[in-house]
């Protein structure tokens, strides 16, 4: 039923000039591709945040309850980027990619549309589930095409910038509400449906720029051609490899996979606790209208794309390739601002302001290089289930607390307790990087002493 999302057959390859230029070229429409339909699909993911001020007023639902309803997101996505990162492992981006991004536009179509879908907790859970499944097929589809088109080194800079593009597209969630409330006649149901609108506009230019290997494409493997070979590459790396083989391989008994995994789940955390609330708390303590809210949201965002790059930089030039100590770094100014953000007294916007762009600068760094770093402790076709594994944990074991628990422990203790939670989240973050540090450390010296060895019985 679904053989067109099997990978695309090997052909024959090109000739040896028509190589380098054939390269270029798909490499910069792929990355088109993969940024414009990785914003497209967080144009369709977090609109309900900013629906929540409108459903409380007008249903009376508590902040428990559409936190719950909110969390629904977060454990379907959680799941769906590990189970469909194993099937994109073995599918091709070129359907794969699109497909989800249709299907969650129609469930922001259902949202907008018919207003049964939001009379009660049960609906809009189901609902918000299915998107959040759908959702989890489009980070394990970029990162399959990009380490199948971008070798070892080329990938810091290449994921830093690709990354940056779920803050593009989730930022413009707040400016395309404000523009449906303007269309629309205050309608804030629109902010279902206009962004829905142009998700599917997008999903039909994935399908237009996306390719699956270069090997489908008549071009050798990345690493033959740019002669860049990752210390544990394998010829055999370039074969399809069954889901046993990647699970159990390469993935579930990875020591270091299995820290920043842990450390995922506090960064995010702290990542849609501070986000998704953003409009409720600016709202309830800091006095903020409807339309500072969705430019704070729009900010937060957008603050994140100079902070990603700066951080990916960070990570390649300053600590040589190293993710952990840029992650450890940034983290920490994480921290501070967030301490900010809670004792900032209400009057002071401006400060709030500051404080939530300086976490978004800072936060979406390490979530950058925890997805880079999963990518590179896996061969490339078991990548995707590498980055599910962490997006398991971020999910489920982070943003369903930020989601969930932050809004009944919101109810129960005032936003007081809910920040507990976050500066709490920040040093837990930090303590599982420093356990990723000391494992890569203690791997480099055995990488070295295996090499003295090895030349100590050449001599």
């Amino acid at each position: 039923m679904f053989g067109f999302l099997k990978p695309a057959a090997h052909v024959e390859r090109l000739n040896k000039d028509k190589i380098e230029p054939e390269y270029n070229r798909l490499r910069w429409q792929l990355f088109l591709g993969i940024f414009i339909g990785y914003a497209g699909y967080y144009l369709v993911r977090k609109n309900f945040s900013l629906a929540m001020p409108y459903l409380i007023t007008e249903y009376g639902y508590s902040r428990g309850d559409l936190g719950v309803v909110l969390a629904a997101v977060s454990i379907a996505y959680g799941l769906s980027k590990f189970l469909m990162g194993s099937v994109s492992d073995r599918s091709n981006p070129r359907y794969f990619l699109p497909l989800g991004l249709v299907m969650s536009s129609i469930i922001m179509f259902t949202f907008g549309f018919f207003p049964w879908a939001t009379e009660s907790i049960t609906i809009m859970f189901v609902l918000l589930f299915l998107n959040g499944w759908f959702q989890g097929m489009g980070w394990p589809a970029c990162g399959r095409t990009m380490v199948h088109w971008w070798s070892h080194k080329e990938r810091g800079k290449t994921v830093s910038v690709w990354n940056v593009a779920h803050n593009v597209g989730g930022g413009l969630i707040g400016p395309m509400f404000l523009l449906g409330l303007y269309l629309f006649n205050d309608d804030w149901r629109s902010s279902f449906y206009v962004p829905a609108f142009f998700a599917l506009l997008i999903a039909g230019f994935v399908f237009y720029t996306l390719r699956d290997t270069p090997q489908s494409c008549g071009l050798p493997p990345i690493e033959e051609y740019k002669d860049d070979y990752p210390d544990n590459y394998e010829a055999s790396h370039e074969n399809e490899m069954n889901a046993k083989e990647i699970f159990f391989k390469y993935v579930l008994n990875n020591k270091l996979l299995w820290f920043i995994a842990f450390a995922n789940a506090f960064v995010y955390l702290i990542r849609y606790g501070v986000l998704d609330w953003a409009p409720v708390y600016l709202s309830e303590v800091k006095d903020f209208t409807v339309d500072k809210s969705s430019w704070a949201y729009f900010l937060y965002e957008w603050a994140g794309i100079p902070g990603t790059l700066l951080c990916g930089w960070v990570s390649d030039k300053v600590f040589k390739g190293r993710r952990a100590p840029a992650a450890i770094l940034f983290m920490s100014l994480v921290t501070i601002a967030v301490l900010v953000y809670w004792f900032n007294p209400a009057g002071y916007p401006v400060i709030d302001m500051l404080a939530l762009i300086t976490i978004g600068f800072l936060i979406y760094g390490p979530v950058m290089l925890i997805g880079l770093y999963a990518l590179e402790l896996a061969p490339k076709k078991a990548a995707g289930t590498a980055a599910g594994l962490t997006g398991l944990f971020g999910y489920l074991g982070g943003a369903v607390v930020a989601n969930a628990v932050l809004g009944y422990t919101v109810d129960s203790y005032g936003w007081d307790g809910g920040f507990m939670i976050l500066v709490s989240a920040c040093g837990f973050s930090i303590f599982f990087l420093i356990l990723a540090l000391i494992g890569e450390n203690e791997f480099h010296d055995e990488k070295v002493r295996k090499l003295q060895t090895q030349t100590q019985s050449i001599k």
